[in-house]
């Protein structure tokens, strides 16, 4: 291991982000092309969808600090705590990926279902396995504070690389029928799979190879598995960690509703499919723009007034777009621009933000736990992926989107108005959710950070 004090080089900063490349090219599947696939393809039922994210949601609260716990409890390897991981499950998650878009011939809609939860499951569990080391991996390899936020505008303009092809996928994997209706093509699906598949797993590969461990964990005793308890009362109590989990969760949930919906907004409401990536294309299109400039704009000014400020300016961009009520693509795909920016700021800082929380419970609360404190952060992100299917879903129910087509002779103004609503307003809730937790919950302002900065300095000589 190296010395902390090490400043970090430009191509480890890179390696760092093409983590999450690997991560999003797989994790973007189930963010913009598995809802589709579930209903359109296969053939499961709304209800039957919903379902399959609760079971894995329930799943998940076992699994993953189980996972952190074991995490944090075995030694060192040579290749580092958590780098070591990256390598061990980067075939099979991308395997378990494919294996959700395998569609066996002649089964039953239940036995489809049986299949998907199956499938879905898995992937999950191998996605916590490769998920929670890569997260923890940015708390040793530098534990300055600028370092963390330039980590985190690296991983977050990764994952805007590692999104964007399933979000092409979910455009071009239409095909017209003989009757004129454009209808999924489950042979483009599969192709798009493996292909993003396989460009993950070079992504892991260039992560581990050019990421190193810099920081050791101080030296602890042998603990029982057990010991996890003492931990997770210490977190669930820590008021920026919980505050930063629950902005995690809404603004996943947000982002996931988005991508999913405007698959169904732009087939029905404005009638152009293959446009359904445009508007999430507008949203990440700031974060070019904004990725130079961030760590300092953010040592300046704080990075959760950053956040705070962009997300309230995303919510009232969506409000803007909802009286608007547009009816034509291209100018709801612009107005979809706003969003973006305001979204921008807390897209690039918001790992930044969880580290900080991080080292508040290292240095105020001896939590050196990283992998159990980041298993609890992934699992209220998942818990976002479910709020969405749900909200996605409850549209689409109340929409009258049945047996997986919605009927276009039944087609009302009030059946568009209603899904257009849905699309904008439901977003525009959460970003205004996270707006309240960031100003009134959430403690670390630029003043408190530079105090645990030096704190934390005091605390190790």
């Amino acid at each position: 291991m190296g010395a902390s004090g090490d400043k970090l080089r430009a191509k480890e900063k890179i390696g760092y982000a093409m983590g999450d490349v690997g991560s999003l090219l797989v994790f973007g599947l189930v963010q913009s092309v598995l809802q589709k696939y579930y209903t359109d393809v296969l053939d499961l039922r709304i209800v039957q969808v919903m379902m399959l994210f609760t079971i894995a949601r329930i799943w998940d609260a076992i699994n993953d600090p189980m996972w952190g716990a074991i995490v944090d409890r075995i030694p060192e390897r040579k290749d580092g705590r958590y780098r070591h991981w990256i390598m061990v499950f980067a075939i099979p998650v991308v395997l378990s990926a494919i294996l959700m878009f395998v569609k066996i011939p002649g089964l039953s809609r239940n036995g489809y279902f049986i299949w998907a939860t199956v499938t879905y499951i898995l992937f999950g569990m191998i996605y916590t396995c490769i998920n929670i080391p890569y997260g923890s991996l940015a708390q040793v390899m530098s534990v300055n504070a600028k370092d963390r936020s330039s980590l985190s505008v690296f991983r977050s303009v990764g994952s805007v690389f590692g999104g964007m092809p399933a979000m092409v996928l979910i455009s071009m994997c239409y095909i017209t029928t003989a009757d004129g209706i454009k209808v999924m093509s489950y042979k483009k699906i599969i192709i798009g799979v493996v292909i993003i598949a396989v460009l993950s797993l070079l992504a892991y590969g260039l992560c581990y190879i050019w990421t190193r461990e810099r920081v050791s964990r101080p030296p602890m005793a042998k603990r029982k598995f057990s010991d996890i308890w003492p931990t997770i009362k210490v977190l669930i109590t820590s008021r920026p960690y919980m505050a930063i989990c629950f902005v995690g969760m809404l603004y996943l949930a947000s982002q996931m509703f988005a991508q999913s919906y405007y698959s169904y907004l732009f087939d029905y409401y404005f009638d152009k499919p293959s446009f359904a990536m445009l508007p999430i294309v507008c949203q990440y299109l700031p974060v070019a723009l904004l990725m130079f400039g961030m760590g300092p704009l953010a040592g300046r000014i704080s990075k959760r007034g950053l956040c705070s400020v962009g997300i309230g300016v995303s919510g009232v961009s969506s409000l803007i777009i909802y009286f608007t009520h547009t009816h034509n693509a291209w100018l709801f795909i612009g107005l979809c621009l706003l969003v973006g920016v305001g979204n921008s700021f807390i897209f690039l800082l918001l790992w930044s933000l969880m580290g900080d929380a991080m080292e508040y419970n290292k240095v105020y609360k001896n939590i050196h736990d990283d992998a159990t404190s980041y298993s609890f952060f992934t699992l209220t992100r998942k818990i976002g992926q479910t709020i969405a299917a749900i909200l996605v879903n409850a549209s689409l129910m109340k929409i009258g989107y049945k047996d997986n087509v919605l009927n276009t002779d039944a087609i009302t103004d009030d059946i568009l108005n209603t899904m257009y609503a849905h699309s904008v307003l439901i977003p525009a809730v959460l970003y205004l959710l996270i707006f309240v937790l960031l100003v009134f919950v959430y403690p670390l302002g630029r003043k408190a950070v530079e105090k645990l900065d030096r704190d934390k300095i005091t605390a190790s000589k």
